[in-house]
């Protein structure tokens, strides 16, 4: 189902978009002034950057063979990332929240800033060439509709967190208290570990037939 995709690609991505990083500074130095359309700008930034490594994921592997060939692999990439990214997520939970950035730690033009910081972030790379690059061929295993629902449902996360957070830092409030975020994102990546597990069984399943 296209959207039941789409609503994974919401949920893992959000995940994603909760966890303090660049991008999420940019959002916050850039709201100051910009007013609450600054989330979105840094987000299609953002997605500029994803879309191209969206695009190489999909080319580089229908270049070489099916990605059905890869179905037990990509399961297992996916598991052991997933399980990872969760437990490092729970582990960061109380470590920072979304407050104050610090000015001129990143560009002023929020589309920039947007494409900088997500060039600039080795979590991002880390993150699209583990769980994003397993995620998204698995995706397309079904077919390439798929691949972009849940790249569609991805960017919603973005988008939405983003322009929340800018909308809130313009209007000089917070979001969200310490210990709720903290639970949030303690939330988020117990979500991922079990979206994880599950994975990894899939693996050992297709390693057995």
């Amino acid at each position: 189902m296209v959207l039941k995709t789409y609503l994974l690609g919401l949920v893992i991505g959000l995940t994603g978009a909760l966890v303090p990083g660049p991008t999420l500074v940019a959002t916050i130095n850039t709201s100051v002034t910009g007013g609450w359309k600054t989330g979105a700008r840094v987000s299609a930034g953002h997605a500029l950057v994803e879309a191209l490594v969206f695009s190489a994921i999909i080319l580089g592997v229908s270049s070489v063979t099916a990605v059905s060939d890869f179905s037990g692999l990509i399961g297992a990439i996916g598991g052991i990332a997933l399980v990872a990214f969760g437990i490092l997520t729970i582990r960061g939970a109380g470590s920072g929240v979304p407050g104050e950035g610090s000015p001129g730690s990143v560009v002023a033009n929020p589309y920039l800033a947007g494409a900088v910081t997500s060039v600039s972030n080795p979590y991002f790379w880390l993150w699209w060439f583990s769980v994003g690059s397993a995620l998204v061929l698995a995706a397309a295993q079904q077919a390439f509709l798929f691949a972009v629902a849940f790249l569609a449902g991805h960017w919603s996360a973005d988008f939405g967190w983003y322009t929340i957070v800018s909308a809130s830092i313009h209007r000089g409030k917070r979001l969200f208290d310490d210990r709720v975020y903290a639970w949030v994102l303690r939330g988020c990546g117990a979500f991922l570990v079990l979206f994880g597990l599950s994975y990894l069984a899939f693996a050992l399943e297709s390693a057995f037939r």
